[in-house]
């Protein structure tokens, strides 16, 4: 789905990302590579390669859409090193060329030397790039610029004729803000109190609807 968010065109996926063609960046939050590894460690049963299929649905989205920048809002590894960033640093191998971009949320905790082994520039609060300024966590104050920022990981519930209700990770454009979907499947959901004028775009499985 395509929209317009103060004056810019942004294409939002089902892949639980955004697209932004006129600076040609790629925008994702909250990929916890080396989450189910690390709950492995401490006798956590989870399935193993979550990861792995997070990897790939970021790569099919790198290869349809090419673009120059992936930005991340944080969140992009869960906690230290482990077996799963390894197999990370193989798979950035492929997209060598490409410029990545990591906001530092609460959960990268890699050291400055793996971040930059990984080819990772870290920016340590925000970035600005008019007319948005991309952060990990939801913003106390706003100003001029748009905040889009990850962390809580928004969900919304959409209810069906015969009393049905599935909830969905979604993308929240709100009057003075805007969250981004966690883009790992390993992750819960958070559900946003919906304020006037609010936009909520679930992801199903068949595509991105407007709520």
């Amino acid at each position: 789905m395509t929209i317009i968010c103060k004056g810019e065109e942004l294409i939002l996926s089902k892949e639980r990302a955004i697209y932004w063609a006129a600076q040609k960046m790629l925008i994702i939050s909250d990929l916890h590579i080396g989450k189910s590894a690390h709950f492995r460690k401490h006798g956590i049963q989870v399935p193993a390669g979550i990861g792995d299929s997070d990897l790939q649905r970021l790569a099919g989205l790198i290869d349809l859409y090419d673009p120059q920048t992936l930005l991340i809002t944080g969140d992009m590894f869960h906690h230290k090193s482990n077996s799963e960033v390894t197999a990370f640093s193989e798979w950035r191998k492929r997209f060598s060329k490409l410029k990545f971009l990591l906001i530092k949320g609460n959960h990268d905790q890699l050291s400055p030397l793996e971040y930059a082994s990984l080819n990772i520039e870290l920016i340590q609060k925000e970035l600005s790039c008019t007319p948005f300024r991309f952060i990990h966590e939801t913003p106390e104050s706003t100003d001029a610029s748009y905040p889009i920022s990850g962390h809580i990981h928004p969900g919304v519930t959409l209810y069906g004729k015969a009393r049905q209700r599935l909830t969905f990770p979604c993308f929240y454009f709100g009057e003075n803000y805007a969250v981004l979907p966690a883009f790992s499947a390993f992750t819960g959901l958070s559900k946003i109190q919906p304020q006037k004028n609010d936009r909520f775009y679930a992801i199903t499985p068949s595509g991105v609807i407007a709520v």
